[in-house]
C-alpha cells in the first residue's frame, strides 16, 4: 500500500539538486527546488484527473459550492534511499478521506461502523427530536399565543400608568389650588379623600398586572413541558458531542522519528487552549509527516499549496504557497518534529543592520523619522534594533515614546514623541482619527479602475497570527481610499489613505478579492516574498502638540 502513494523523481530531472541539510522549517520558508518540481507534479495531477467530484471554483460552469482546498507535498527518501514525495489535502475531499493519489489521515473517523459515524448517528437523532418539536403545531401555537399575551398585557399596563400619572398630576394641582382656600378642617377631609384615589389607584395597577401575570405564568406552563424537553435534549447532545470529540481527540495520535507517539489531547494540554481546536490534526503536513514516519521513509522539504477558489475571509491565491497554521499545527509539529534538524526560523534570525535611519524633523516635542524597511518600530524578543533603540542611542537623555508603529517591512515616516505630554496629544489624535496618513505601494497586478474607496472590516486570525481576515459579523470597520499614481506592464503604483487604523489594513485591502485584488509587491504574508515590501509611509499632518498648528510632513519612497 506504501508504494501506490509515493510519487519518484525522474533522476534527469533532480541530478543537479543539492538535497537540503535540514528539514524546512515549517512556518516560514521558500520552497527547495524539490518541493517546487513536487508540487509542480501535483498540480498536474490536479489539473488532468477526472476522479475528484469536488467543485473548486476553477470551472465557471462548475455547480455546487466552489471550495479551494490546501495541499501538501512531502519530498522524502524512501526505505532503498531512492528521493520521491508523498501527497496530502487538508481536511476532507469531496466529502471523503480516501484517494488513491492521496496518504490517508491520522484517523479516519468516515470508515465504515466507526465510532463516530454511529455516535454522529445519534447525535443527529437527537438534533432531528428538537427540530420536531422546535415544529410541533401546538408549540408553535402557544410560543405565538404568549408572544401575542406579552405585547397586549404590555400595552394594557402601560396605557393604565400613563392614566394613573396623569391621575396623580390631577391631585397634586387639585392639592396646590385648594391648599389657602379651604380650611384646615375641609382640606384634611379633601386630602383623605384624595389619598383614597390614590390608593385605589394603585389597587387597579396592581389588580390589573396579577392578571396579566396569572394568564401568562398559565400559558407558560402550558409551554414549559415543550422547552423542559428542548432542553434535556440540548444537554444530551452536549454530553454527547464532548464525549465523541474527547474520544477523537485520543484516536489521533502523532508520531516523531523516534517512533514517540502522543495523542492530539497531550499534545494540546500543554498550551495555552488546553485543548485541541476544532479540525486539529487535519491539515496535510501532520498526515504526512505521520505517513512518512509509519513507513520508515526519511523527509526531506515540505510546502504547501492553495488550489481553487479563496474562501471568503482569508487571502489565498492558487498555487501559491503558504506556511503552515501556527494555531492548529505548531503543537502538532513541534512535537512531530522532535529530533530532526530543521531550518532555523528566518524570523528569529537578528538580521544585519538594516539601512540608515533619517530624522526628518525634531523640536522639543516629537521627532519625525524616516524608518527604512527592514527596521522595527519597537525592540522585539530576539531583534533589539528597532526605531526606538536607535533614538534612544542618539538622544541618550531622551525616552523616545513611540506614538504608532508601522510594520517592520513598511518603511516611511514615524512619529515618535519626546515627552509624555506630547505622546499624549498626538495619541490622541490618532485615536480621534484626526491625523492624516498618505501611502504609496506597489501592487503585483494592473488595475484597471483609477480611484475608490475599500470598506472591508477586519479581525485577527486567532489560530495564524499575525494573519487578519475579513469578517462581516464580528471584524472592525476598516475604510481605505485609493488612487492609482502610475501603471507599469505588469504592477500598479497607488497611493492610499487609510480611513481607521487596523493591523494590516492596507495590505488585506490590496490583497483581498472584495478589494483590490492585488497583494502588495514583497508582501511574504499575503502576496509572495520579494527583496522588500514595497508600502511606504509618504505624508502624515496632524496639530502640534506645542503651538497648536497643522504640521505636515512628505517623504516621497524610492519606488
Amino acid at each position: 500500500m506504501s508504494g501506490s502513494k509515493i510519487s519518484y523523481f525522474l533522476d534527469d530531472s533532480i541530478n543537479q539538486i543539492v538535497l537540503p541539510e535540514r528539514f524546512t522549517f515549517p512556518f516560514y520558508y521558500e520552497p527547495h527546488p524539490l518541493t517546487k518540481i513536487a508540487a509542480a507534479g501535483l498540480q498536474h495531477y490536479l489539473e488532468t484527473q477526472n476522479d475528484l467530484e469536488h467543485n473548486f471554483g476553477l470551472n465557471a460552469n462548475s455547480e455546487g459550492n466552489a471550495i479551494g482546498k490546501m495541499f501538501g507535498v512531502l519530498v522524502v527518501q524512501d526505505t532503498d534511499g531512492k528521493l520521491g514525495y508523498l501527497s496530502a489535502f487538508s481536511g476532507k475531499l469531496a466529502g471523503s478521506n480516501d484517494h488513491p493519489k492521496f496518504v490517508p489521515p491520522v484517523f479516519d473517523m468516515l470508515v465504515e461502523n466507526s465510532f463516530f459515524l454511529k455516535d454522529l448517528e445519534i447525535i443527529t437523532t437527537i438534533n432531528t427530536r428538537i427540530k420536531e418539536i422546535c415544529s410541533d403545531e401546538n408549540y408553535q401555537n402557544l410560543d405565538q399565543r404568549i408572544k401575542e399575551l406579552s405585547a397586549e398585557s404590555l400595552l394594557e399596563i402601560t396605557t393604565l400608568k400613563k392614566q394613573l400619572k396623569s391621575n396623580k398630576e390631577s391631585r397634586k394641582k387639585l392639592r396646590e389650588q385648594l391648599m389657602n382656600s379651604l380650611s384646615q378642617e375641609d382640606y384634611a377631609i379633601t386630602e383623605a379623600d384624595l389619598v383614597k384615589q390614590s390608593l385605589y389607584d394603585k389597587h387597579q395597577l396592581k389588580t390589573l398586572t396579577n392578571k396579566w401575570e396569572r394568564i401568562l405564568e398559565e400559558m407558560r406552563a402550558r409551554s414549559a413541558q415543550f422547552e423542559t424537553d428542548i432542553e434535556n435534549l440540548k444537554n444530551e447532545r452536549k454530553e454527547k458531542s464532548a464525549a465523541l470529540q474527547q474520544q477523537l481527540f485520543e484516536q489521533y495520535a502523532f508520531l516523531n522519528k523516534d517512533g514517540k507517539s502522543k495523542s492530539l489531547q497531550e499534545i494540546f494540554s500543554q498550551t495555552a487552549l488546553r485543548k485541541p481546536p476544532s479540525a486539529a490534526g487535519e491539515c496535510a503536513i501532520p498526515k504526512l509527516l505521520q505517513f512518512a514516519f509509519l513507513n520508515g521513509y526519511k523527509p526531506i522539504a515540505m510546502g504547501e499549496f492553495w488550489w481553487g477558489a479563496a474562501p471568503k475571509s482569508e487571502i489565498r491565491k492558487h498555487k501559491h504557497f503558504y506556511p503552515a497554521c501556527t494555531g492548529k499545527c505548531k503543537p502538532i509539529l513541534e512535537h512531530m518534529l522532535e529530533g530532526m534538524p530543521v531550518d532555523e526560523n528566518p524570523l528569529l534570525r537578528v538580521p544585519e543592520k538594516v539601512g540608515q535611519l533619517e530624522i526628518v524633523y525634531k523640536d522639543d516635542s516629537f521627532i519625525v523619522v524616516n524608518k527604512p524597511a527592514g527596521l522595527r518600530s519597537v525592540p522585539g524578543v530576539n531583534i533589539e534594533d528597532s526605531v526606538y533603540t536607535r533614538l534612544k542611542h542618539i538622544f541618550k537623555d531622551t525616552e523616545p515614546l513611540i506614538v504608532h508603529r508601522l510594520d517592520m517591512d513598511t518603511s516611511g515616516l514615524l512619529v515618535v514623541a519626546k515627552t509624555p505630554e506630547a505622546h499624549k496629544h498626538i495619541q490622541r489624535q490618532f485615536l480621534k482619527r484626526t491625523v492624516s496618513k498618505r501611502y504609496t505601494a506597489l501592487l503585483s497586478k494592473v488595475i484597471d479602475q483609477s480611484e475608490g474607496e475599500i470598506d472591508l472590516p477586519l479581525c485577527a486570525d486567532l489560530l495564524n497570527r499575525p494573519r487578519q481576515l475579513v469578517c462581516f459579523t464580528s471584524g472592525k470597520k476598516s475604510v481605505t481610499k485609493w488612487k492609482v499614481v502610475k501603471r507599469y506592464e505588469s504592477m500598479t503604483k497607488i497611493d492610499f489613505w487609510p480611513l481607521t487604523g487596523r493591523t494590516h489594513q492596507l495590505r488585506m485591502h490590496s490583497a483581498h478579492e472584495l478589494g483590490l485584488n492585488a497583494p502588495i509587491v514583497g508582501d511574504d504574508l499575503y502576496g509572495m516574498a520579494s527583496e522588500r515590501m514595497y508600502l511606504h509611509a509618504a505624508h502624515i499632518e496632524f496639530i502640534h502638540p506645542g503651538n497648536k498648528e497643522k504640521v505636515s510632513f512628505e517623504v516621497e519612497g524610492e519606488f
